[in-house]
């Protein structure tokens, strides 16, 4: 009698494994920046309040403020998240966001110590809009506030995509 063969191969077991671990090398370095980018966009959600702030104050007195105890923060009270380690006025009407693993949970090494600066621009109707990064190619701060600028961190694809800049056709 013929013997039935049972289970795999060595040659079929180790095709599944070199499968595997082609897909593992694909999927793991997404993963990664998938998560850098979550921890970077914890710090546009937390300046939420900041920027109304801000622009409240701006269209009341019609200057910016350079602290967040001028636009009725507290100086004792700090803006900070699980990533995030302060978020805060550093000049008139930019808003600079530190990662840190100083925060509740540490931030993944690759943006430790690194900043996004959020900068107040004016529309074309007056109207206060924030700008990430210098991303708006040509942007200017409204009278009175601080021209947009970058922050710290490197690799454009960890940063929100409304803060990534897009090459010229």
């Amino acid at each position: 009698m013929k013997a039935v063969q049972k289970g795999f191969t060595l040659i079929e077991l180790m095709i599944v494994v070199a499968i595997i671990g082609i897909l593992a090398a694909i999927a793991i370095p997404a993963y990664q920046n998938y998560v850098i980018r979550a921890q970077v966009s914890e710090g546009s959600s937390l300046i939420g309040g900041l920027e109304a702030a801000v622009a409240e104050n701006y269209a009341n007195t019609g200057t910016f403020a350079s602290m967040n105890s001028q636009v009725g923060i507290p100086a004792s009270k700090t803006i900070s998240g699980q990533y995030v380690s302060s978020a805060a006025l550093t000049a008139k009407g930019q808003i600079t966001v530190t990662y840190s693993d100083a925060a509740p949970q540490a931030a993944n090494s690759n943006i430790n110590g690194d900043t996004v600066i959020w900068t107040a621009i004016q529309s074309t109707n007056g109207d206060i809009s924030w700008d990430c990064n210098g991303h708006v190619v040509g942007a200017a701060a409204p009278t009175g506030g601080t021209a947009p600028t970058n922050g710290t961190i490197a690799n454009q694809s960890y940063l929100p995509t409304v803060c990534q800049y897009v090459a010229a056709g």
